[in-house]
């Protein structure tokens, strides 16, 4: 190939070394040569396009230059600018006299590389006038370090339609831990990335012996949509498998999946409160005698609006007191306190901390001495709130040890169902079972199996301002989570809402669509200018990530779910005990036109 100055890729650019060996990368696409009117650095450079030849943004390009001493060293980059322009006007209105063949001109596209990777790392520029290439097979994967991850996880497909890759052990726990994950509700798909991303790590092979004990939860706040993941999605098409055999994964739906749903509010048996799912779902909730003995009271008020207010401390000494003096009274749960009728249901207990916070001879050591009345009656508001909201989850009126708590043990992917629940109860719901899962993690002494948690809106559990429990449990996990084996896929609308040492300690960030107030932020200072400005109208299913090893954030395409994400797309068929015909369970129910935006 002859480019338009009359030399070969593999001859020396003008002023280049006459000793430069004939490139590696000569078989791959030439693109054109760094240009000499831009300044080189080992940073960055600019390229000019050969005619005919396009780069577009997020491709990755090599270079190479002869470093006497030294061999040749590899300039390798992502483009993150592209531009064309008119060579030979002066006026905005030239353009017209160029089209119109008046005024000669010539188009010169150029394009912006930040530079990922030099190797060896003799930090020289690019010369002007060398060839550069489109990088392809191993100097793709030098570009982008994926030569050098021993435990790679595809995370999608880049624009150049390759796999992209996350470096596992800033997943594990072993160089980093925790992923951020943020956007515009609704159009970033950050609940379809995170699912996907731990389909990717339990099918990929990355985690080998240990992927049957490796655990992940999931607390899902949206409808039903993640109730069907171990079904397969009906409107997965070819195109799609495709990308999954790019990625080197399976096409299809989770394995082993258990979901737990609160109570229906009213039903005398606890059943669970779904209405699509039938299998493997089961109704969770806590006893009056756990809700005692485990002092759950602080999670009752676990806003950031109870911490900033006087009461903080009643609620500890009410919550202690409960331990303490709190017996249980039958198999079911219920409790009794100083001999008196027992509590079976959570307004019963209400009312009777009513009385033993505001009674004369029982004051002095619920409350305190020095508690005044109107901080006992801005507890008792608080509390007697809680009772619609709590009263389907803690419970002394149901059969005695009857399994009920929420477990991850019985499956590969645990979901916990809080759709149906009003907020202050997904917060109490969160709170306990967080704290739980984190405890048992403690007392097992190790890190592995891993626990993944999947947790949307954390900008509503852990606020940048005010404390609360979940915030200072979620706190923990984001700290000294990775050193336990646990996990945290968090995922919030606004980043710049969430407590920053949660977001700090994300060694993987990730953006969808942003809002372009928010995208202005400092939290998002590890986009580039030109991925910040993408980020504001990236497409459903657009991601750019960011993780430690990779100088620039990565865009990536991750493909269509192969799970069902709705009831709809579930492909699961039941054989009718009359006919002996399999039957759509969802036959005759209204169409859902609610595409996933992918």
């Amino acid at each position: 190939m002859t480019l338009s100055n009359g030399l070969t890729p593999e001859a020396p650019a003008a002023g280049a070394s006459e000793e430069v060996a004939a490139s590696p990368a000569a078989s791959a696409e030439a693109v054109g040569r760094v240009l000499g009117t831009q300044a080189a650095s080992p940073l960055s450079f600019w390229v000019g396009l050969e005619p005919g030849r396009v780069v577009q943004l997020d491709d990755v390009v090599v270079t190479r230059r002869e470093v006497p001493g030294h061999g040749q060293v590899l300039v390798a980059g992502v483009v993150t600018k592209v531009e064309a322009r008119h060579e030979g006007a002066s006026f905005d209105s030239d353009v017209f006299l160029i089209a119109d063949g008046k005024l000669p001109a010539a188009v010169a596209e150029s394009a912006e590389v930040r530079v990922t990777r030099v190797e060896p790392e003799v930090f020289v520029p690019p010369l002007p006038g060398s060839p550069t290439y489109r990088a392809e097979a191993a100097d793709r994967d030098q570009a982008l370090y994926f030569d050098v991850m021993q435990k790679r996880v595809p995370m999608g497909l880049g624009r150049d339609g390759h796999p992209l890759y996350l470096n596992f052990d800033f997943l594990d726990g072993t160089r980093g831990a925790h992923v951020s994950i943020s956007g515009v509700s609704g159009v970033a798909t950050k609940t379809s990335f995170a699912t996907f991303l731990l389909y990717s790590i339990f099918t990929s092979g990355v985690l080998k012996a240990e992927a049957a004990n490796t655990k992940a939860l999931i607390f899902s706040v949206k409808g039903e949509d993640l109730l069907f993941i171990d079904h397969a999605n009906t409107r997965i098409d070819d195109r799609a498998r495709g990308d999954y055999a790019r990625l080197g994964l399976p096409a299809g739906p989770f394995g082993s999946v258990h979901v737990f749903a609160p109570p229906r509010p009213g039903d005398p048996n606890a059943v669970p409160h779904v209405s699509a799912r039938t299998r493997d779902v089961s109704a969770f909730y806590w006893t009056l005698a756990e809700f005692c003995e485990q002092e759950l009271l602080r999670f009752v008020f676990a806003d950031a609006e109870d911490e900033r207010s006087q009461y903080t401390m009643l609620v500890a000494q009410v919550a202690a007191r409960l331990r303490t003096d709190a017996e249980r009274a039958d198999d079911a749960g219920a409790v009794r306190v100083g001999g008196g009728a027992p509590c079976r249901t959570y307004e019963q207990l209400v009312d009777l901390v009513e009385d033993l916070v505001t009674g004369e001879d029982t004051r002095a050591r619920w409350a305190g001495a020095q508690v005044t009345m109107g901080t006992v009656n801005a507890f008792l508001r608080r509390l007697r709130s809680s009772v619609r909201a709590l009263s389907p989850l803690l419970r002394g009126d149901l059969p005695g040890r009857r399994p009920h708590s929420i477990s991850t043990a019985d499956a590969q992917v645990t979901i916990v169902d809080l759709h149906n629940l009003p907020e202050r109860a997904q917060r109490f719901v969160v709170g306990v079972t967080l704290r739980g899962e984190f405890a048992r993690k403690e007392s097992s002494g190790t890190a592995r199996p891993l626990l993944f948690v999947v947790l949307d809106e954390l900008n509503k559990y852990a606020p940048r301002d005010g404390d609360s429990p979940i915030k200072e449990i979620l706190l923990d996990v984001a700290e000294r989570g990775r050193s336990l084996g646990v996990i945290l896929i968090g995922a919030q609308q606004t980043a710049s809402e969430v407590e920053r040492r949660i977001v700090a300690n994300c060694a993987v960030r990730v953006a969808g669509r942003l809002d372009p107030a928010e995208a202005t932020r400092s939290e998002y200072g590890w986009l580039t200018g030109t991925a910040r400005e993408r980020a504001t109208i990236a497409k459903p299913g657009t991601m750019f990530v960011a993780q430690p090893e990779i100088p620039v954030p990565l865009a990536v395409a991750f493909p269509f779910p192969a799970w069902a994400t709705r009831p709809s797309e579930a492909h699961l068929l039941a054989v009718n005990p009359i006919t002996g015909a399999a039957d759509d369970p969802f036959a005759g129910l209204p169409a859902d036109d609610d595409v996933p935006p992918f």
